[in-house]
């Protein structure tokens, strides 16, 4: 069952539109309607990207990072 809060792998799209990769994303909240879908945030490792202000990075020190699933540090 999904939650909100919840780390999935999800297949993000190429940008030409090819078969993407398993990735992670974090579940924000689920979109009302008759479907089954949900607003996602993309996960990535690729800290030098970070906004300030905008994104967060879960790292192994938080305590909630065993529990993430992540394998290292990520930008959320």
């Amino acid at each position: 069952m999904k939650e909100e809060g919840q780390i999935i792998l999800f297949e993000f799209p190429r940008g030409d539109l090819s078969e993407g990769k398993l990735r992670p994303a974090l579940l924000i909240n689920s979109v009302p309607g008759a479907y089954n879908l949900w607003l996602i945030c993309m996960i990535s490792t690729q800290l030098q990207r970070k906004v300030n202000g905008f994104d967060e990075i879960v790292a192994p020190k938080d305590d909630d990072f065993k529990t993430s699933g992540l394998k290292k540090s990520s930008l959320i």
